[in-house]
């Protein structure tokens, strides 16, 4: 079951999410909170999985919010929701550790399927805002020459590809008949190699460097 934290200014919103998200079975709204200061103090007595939170809200917003909650329980998954496609609040957020960025147009089967892959350890980043990460003046470098400067190897391309796609490291495995552990230590591997810290950031290299399509 994962416990989730719904947080947003508007009660409306607030209850219409907990209606959609509840029809899972394996989700369980444990409640909800107007700023990412009460989100925080909820978090701090209550036990969750993931927080799924509005970017502006009064007194606390979402980036601060996110901020807050990741250095109290980094263990805690934060997903950002929001109507506003605003590329500061977009990268601020990701830096500072959250899980995905979803807009508020979502369908309910891909709110929860971002929920389900923020617990699980993925990413979910909503296709118009991967779009507006790798907006470029400059022309993008050769996938030959992207592969040999970072010296990563086919079947870790094909890894790429497949973390964009949003894939767990169970069913990544699955595709490459690879142990689960196997595909968590490549994918260590991957991150040493181009110096990033997670898969939101393998996701925006992979598509800056158009190693896949947008």
């Amino acid at each position: 079951m994962i416990r989730l934290l719904i947080v947003d200014d508007e009660k409306l919103i607030r209850e219409g999410l907990k209606v959609l998200l509840e029809v899972y079975e394996d989700i369980q709204v444990v409640g909800s909170c107007s700023n990412g200061l009460e989100a925080l103090r909820f978090c701090r007595q209550n036990p969750v999985d993931v927080v799924l939170m509005d970017i502006r809200m009064e007194r606390c917003d979402g980036v601060e919010g996110t901020r807050l909650i990741k250095e109290m329980n980094p263990a805690i998954k934060v997903i950002i929701l929001t109507t506003f496609q605003d590329e500061e609040y977009i990268f601020s957020a990701l830096s500072l550790g959250a899980s995905g960025y979803l807009l508020k147009d979502s369908s309910s089967d891909r709110i929860y399927e971002a929920v389900r892959n923020a617990f699980m350890g993925n990413v979910a980043v909503h296709p118009d805002i991967v779009k507006r990460m790798i907006k470029t003046k400059e022309a993008p470098p050769a996938k030959d020459k992207v592969k040999i400067a970072y010296q990563l190897t086919d079947k870790e391309l094909e890894l790429i590809q497949y973390i964009c796609r949003g894939l767990s490291n169970k069913e990544i495995g699955e595709k490459l008949f690879l142990t689960e552990g196997t595909v968590k230590n490549n994918i260590g591997k991957i991150l040493s190699k181009l110096n990033l810290r997670d898969r939101t950031q393998i996701i925006i290299f992979a598509f800056q460097n158009h190693l896949v399509e947008s």
